[in-house]
């Protein structure tokens, strides 16, 4: 354990980054998730409101770093394909 104030800050300001970039990175999950599932029911109405909360999620989670910037176009591009595909 630290023992300077300075290192404790950091410990705390670790734990607390990490706890959001966790909650982050499973909310991006669930999200890609439900789209899927979307896809597989074969309902295009569901699957394309689900893609368009699909793509907001990835675009929140590039903004905040979690993911390349190049792999949330990655993404986007590949379930609009898939989106495409099902009609």
């Amino acid at each position: 354990m630290a023992n300077h104030l300075s290192a404790l800050k950091r410990a705390r300001q670790t734990t607390t980054r990490t706890a959001r970039n966790r909650a982050n990175t499973s909310q991006l999950r669930t999200t890609l998730r439900k789209f899927r599932e979307a896809l597989q029911s074969g309902k295009s109405a569901d699957a394309k409101t689900a893609f368009s909360g699909t793509v907001s999620v990835i675009d929140k989670a590039a903004k905040k770093g979690l993911i390349h910037k190049n792999a949330a176009s990655r993404y986007k591009s590949r379930l609009n394909a898939r989106l495409v595909a099902m009609k």
